[in-house]
């Protein structure tokens, strides 16, 4: 009967700060979880290494070496490397912390893709390469460069994770252990002939990398690690342009150089693969960068089942991952994708001058990839090879008896299934009684999916096709549908930076903020919720967690240019302003040079910089001052026109009579005295007998 369980460790506090979320992946040293570390409030990715590999003779050594990888990867800073924040033991836990990174891995676009064009192949190489050349300038080197540690976040930006076996240059010169650790397709001939390394072995690597790229497979295959060994270290990987002719002989020359056999023959290091490539980059047709090699076809599972023994198909191993974690889903071909240790055995029947001393075999994870074009004849050694051993290891159960027969049954092929296929896509019953029926115990692990419906299945681990032991169990990874959120109450009206903080503390995705000028709303204040699309968020309402919430938030009146008003007629002066949004404040002054009713000055002046709503002063002319008239009846005609004159007045004399013998003023226009006054500078007229 199928029993349902879940990872212990979700849901759990590690060391009192890391609150572990899901489970990302599982490998041979350690499982990776998605966590939140509540000291800083941020989403980390959570290694924790299996606690029987603490266990026994062997593990303090082991439990030195995971802790050394921490120490030697937090000492590196660089955007295109996974930054290792933290590393402690709780309990019998002992665990590191990682940036968690949320996006595929390049693996994933290969598998999707097939190939990559030029260009795009070039851009991920110098990527890769300045993250590498980081680490190489800090005297480690990374010994496992394959897609699986490619990864690309969101935003399509690389990053290069898990130095879980690099080392300082100087401690890698030589194995203690005789154990070579690494993924067996990217190897590179001197680790695998002597156990040797340096900054050089990473450029092999990213070589076999931008080969598998380009072309869509890794340039040796074979059906099992030791048969790809022996291929890097009697091979010179041959030209791209072999299986593409139109491929441009610098991208032969720059792949033929970064995987060269001689390490001398190699870019000494990651920084000067980074030049390599860029150089190359640059010399390259245009129309070329665009172009790529059509994927190779898949292979014909036709002629692999016409290959196996008669007595069954050929078993699918687990693998030993002695390093690292891989994700379930992150499988490749094999047995470029098994991580892959080479023993004293396995080199001494490739033919190895160097063996070490120590050391295990390693069996392939997955039936083998497609052959490369140019190698029918091995492709037929191949499958008589693996026709002989399976013979012999019939035969010699046969030979054992019983205890072969126990031995097949307990630890050999006869202790292994595959994983049934169609489990995806259906409901957890569905899925858990097809284990059922093939004899496996079933573990769940629920996340939330944004396309596969609530309870159905997302994906399992093994994957449909992959080994497990007959008494063994798949991880279901049921979907709880897609993730839903509550949009915080109170962000109108609040600060950009509190309704900033709020949505992200309900662990809302912040959309770019929009901002709009208001001749009301203070600036900085928030005026509105809404999607990218513009269409309103209810507050309180349940969003999906992918929508951007945006904020719009004001900027507070517009700016505006204060125009000019200084001789204008008081009401359009006036209308002028408000029209530009200004306030207007009116007061009058008499001018002796301003008409009345015309802007005598303006504050501020024309051309000064204002927002809206901002008060612009207008003083309007009353027109000259008024001067009290003085009376000159009867005075002398010129006392009268000085005493006009000293008041301000323009003096106008006539004679209406004619006659002038006397000179008195006998009337004045207008008339004087009693207080009467008139504007300064106006004409007073005065009669004359």
């Amino acid at each position: 009967m199928a029993t349902v369980t879940t990872d212990p460790l979700v849901g759990r506090l590690v060391d009192g700060r890391y609150e572990v979320v899901s489970r990302i992946a599982r490998g041979g040293m350690a499982t990776v979880y998605l966590a939140v570390d509540r000291r800083l409030d941020r989403d980390v990715a959570l290694k924790v290494m299996h606690p029987h590999l603490a266990e026994g003779a062997t593990g303090a050594d082991f439990v030195s070496r995971f802790r050394r990888e921490a120490r030697a990867a937090a000492r590196l800073t660089h955007p295109g490397l996974v930054a290792v924040y933290d590393q402690g033991l709780d309990g019998d836990t002992s665990y590191l912390t990682m940036e968690y990174v949320a996006g595929t891995n390049l693996r994933r676009v290969m598998l999707s893709e097939g190939t990559l064009t030029l260009g795009r192949t070039l851009d991920v190489l110098s990527e890769v390469l300045d993250a590498l050349a980081a680490a190489h300038r800090a005297g480690l080197v990374h010994r496992d460069i394959k897609p699986e540690n490619v990864l690309l976040d969101a935003d399509g930006r690389l990053k290069v994770t898990d130095f879980g076996l690099a080392r300082a240059v100087n401690e890698v010169t030589s194995t203690t252990t005789g154990t070579i650790l690494g993924t067996v397709a990217y190897l590179s001939p001197e680790l695998i002939a002597t156990g040797a390394c340096d900054a050089r072995t990473d450029v092999y690597a990213v070589g076999i990398l931008a080969y598998e790229m380009v072309l869509g497979s890794v340039p040796y295959v074979g059906s099992t690690p030791i048969q790809v060994a022996f291929q890097h270290v009697n091979n010179d990987v041959p030209p791209p342009s072999d299986t593409a002719p139109w491929l441009p002989p610098e991208l032969d020359d720059l792949l033929c150089a970064l995987a060269a056999r001689d390490p001398a023959d190699r870019p000494a290091d990651a920084g000067a693969a980074l030049a390599l490539v860029r150089s190359v980059r640059a010399a390259l047709d245009p129309a070329d960068l665009e172009r790529r090699v059509d994927p190779p076809a898949a292979p014909d599972d036709a002629a692999h089942a016409a290959a196996a023994p008669a007595t069954g198909a050929v078993p699918r191993w687990a693998p030993d991952e002695a390093d690292g974690v891989d994700g379930a889903d992150d499988a490749g071909p094999a047995p470029t994708a098994s991580l892959a240790t080479l023993s004293l055995r396995d080199r001494e029947a490739a033919g190895l001058t160097e063996p070490l001393a120590v050391g295990h075999l390693m069996v392939p994870t997955t039936q083998p990839g497609p052959p490369h074009p140019s190698r029918d004849g091995g492709r037929r050694r191949g499958r008589a090879v693996r026709a002989l051993v399976w013979t012999l290891v019939v035969l010699l159960v046969l030979a054992l008896g019983g205890g072969g027969a126990a031995w097949w049954f307990t630890s050999g092929p006869g202790a292994y299934t595959t994983v049934p296929d169609g489990l995806t896509g259906v409901s957890q019953a569905e899925a858990s009684a097809v284990l059922d029926d093939a004899g496996l115990e079933v573990t769940v692990d629920e996340r939330y999916d944004d396309t596969v419906p609530a309870g159905a299945i997302v994906s399992t681990d093994p994957p449909s096709g992959d080994a497990v032991r007959k008494d063994g169990s798949v991880q279901l990874v049921v979907s709880q549908g897609v993730r839903m959120l509550t949009v915080p109450t109170g962000l109108v009206g609040s600060t950009q930076v509190e309704a900033a903080a709020a949505v992200e503390g309900a662990d809302l995705t912040l959309g770019e903020p929009v901002t709009q000028h208001h001749d009301e709303v203070p600036a900085g204040q928030v005026m509105a919720v809404t999607d990218p699309d513009g269409a309103a968020i209810e507050e309180g309402s349940t969003i999906r967690h992918d929508v951007p919430v945006v904020l719009t938030v004001s900027a507070g009146p517009a700016p505006v240019v204060v125009p000019q008003v200084t001789g204008s007629e008081k009401d359009s002066a006036v209308r002028t302003l408000e029209d530009a949004g200004l306030v207007v404040d009116v007061t009058e002054e008499y001018s002796e040079s301003v008409a009345a009713g015309l802007v005598v000055r303006q504050s501020p002046e024309q051309g000064t910089d204002a927002v809206r709503t901002d008060t612009v002063s207008v003083v309007v002319s009353l027109g000259p001052p008024l001067v009290e008239v003085p009376n000159t009846n009867t005075r002398n005609v010129a006392d009268a026109e000085k005493l006009l004159k000293d008041a301000g007045f323009e003096v106008e004399i006539r004679y209406p009579q004619g006659i002038h013998p006397l000179n008195i003023v006998y009337a004045q226009d207008p008339p004087g005295g009693d207080g009467r006054t008139a504007p300064k500078g106006s004409t007073i007229v005065l009669n004359v007998f």
